[in-house]
């Protein structure tokens, strides 16, 4: 008979899980394991809503197990650290973003890679070594081998620095593999979300030149004027978009809907870079005579290797980069989803965990 999902382990916790494909998230008791000799167990304080949770919770992608505690954003204090630990104390402030564990021993893991080893373990949805389900951040306790666990700088808001675990590396990463960090260079961000108004901030923050290309032109006051954008277009403007081409260097696409990608090609100069960061459900369109007519590349990337993520957190507090959040309780959860469907939120929601989180039991 197996055992359920509240005395698998000795440490008990509580969170808000999917039962189903309806998504519809609530209370739920589990439980972590004992902290091992190199893991680092913490109090969750805060936890960001990523557009993956939402797919996650729906099983969008084929691949969740129920019960499901989404949530890979994850921010707390320390409160336990096992006996080969060196890296963090009790007290310290950590994180934890969308993995806990990868071999350590392929190609990958050996440069740094971790996000990319063939037996990479997800934060939560996944199976670990003992056979158990990992459990994400929408919970009390999280627990990690301390290699996949971030330090989180003393000057970052522990709220608006979750979403960077994610949504952060996710664009930190592109920018700096494919180039796309070089002062006075010129990047187009494509989708003004949770992902792109990040995009913007990491890219000023290089001294790269960046446009915005939306869908919705009532974004463009906020575009410009409170992330700094140096200019933004309408990606349905025809007019516009003819007069920008060829003026990119680069383009993050964050876009996580169908759209069309032969307009961005023409945005690109010579030897121009699509990189795509978002995750359409269906495949999309990608015509090849426009990557012909100027040697352009279309590429991807996937969240960043351990080392890159403690970079781009510490590169984020040096340079004040936060994410634009609203903080929301546990409780209303489930309206957040509804209203992340719509896109109506500027530009990620956080779960205020150590404050709304109360067991039941």
């Amino acid at each position: 008979m197996t055992k359920s999902p509240e005395v698998k382990h000795p440490n008990k916790a509580f969170g808000w899980a999917a039962r189903d494909t309806s998504g519809h998230l609530s209370p739920f008791n589990f439980s972590r394991r004992a902290t091992g000799e190199k893991d680092v167990t913490f109090k969750v304080l805060f936890c960001g809503i990523c557009h993956s949770d939402l797919h996650m919770v729906k099983n969008e992608w084929g691949s969740s197990i129920y019960p499901l505690i989404p949530g890979h954003e994850i921010v707390g204090v320390v409160t336990e650290v096992g006996s080969k630990v060196q890296k963090f104390k009790v007290g310290d402030k950590v994180g934890v973003g969308c993995m806990v564990s990868a071999c350590h021993s392929c190609d990958n893991c050996s440069n740094h890679l971790e996000n990319y080893c063939p037996k990479m373990i997800l934060t939560y949805g996944a199976k670990y070594y003992d056979g158990t389900t990992t459990y994400g951040g929408y919970s009390d306790t999280m627990i990690s081998d301390e290699h996949f666990v971030i330090r989180i700088p003393d000057n970052l808001p522990l709220d608006a620095g979750a979403p960077l675990l994610c949504a952060g590396i996710t664009v930190y990463s592109p920018l700096r593999f494919y180039g796309l960090d070089k002062p006075g260079m010129h990047v187009g961000v494509v989708g003004l979300g949770g992902l792109g108004h990040v995009a913007v901030k990491f890219a000023k923050a290089m001294g790269v030149k960046v446009t915005i290309i939306s869908t919705s032109p009532n974004k463009k006051k906020e575009a410009l004027e409170h992330l700094g954008a140096d200019s933004f277009l309408v990606s349905k403007d025809q007019d516009q978009m003819q007069a920008a081409q060829g003026t990119l260097d680069g383009i993050i696409d964050t876009v996580s809907a169908q759209h069309p990608l032969i307009p961005l090609f023409g945005l690109l100069k010579t030897q121009g870079k699509l990189v795509m960061v978002g995750a359409p459900e269906k495949p999309l369109e990608l015509p090849v005579f426009p990557l012909l007519m100027g040697r352009k590349l279309v590429g991807g990337s996937g969240i960043g290797g351990m080392k890159e993520t403690q970079e781009m957190i510490d590169f984020a507090a040096k340079h004040n980069i936060t994410s634009d959040i609203e903080v929301i309780p546990i409780d209303y959860v489930n309206t957040a989803m509804e209203r992340l469907l719509k896109a109506d939120v500027r530009y990620r929601f956080v779960i205020d965990i150590g404050n709304t989180l109360k067991s039941s039991s």
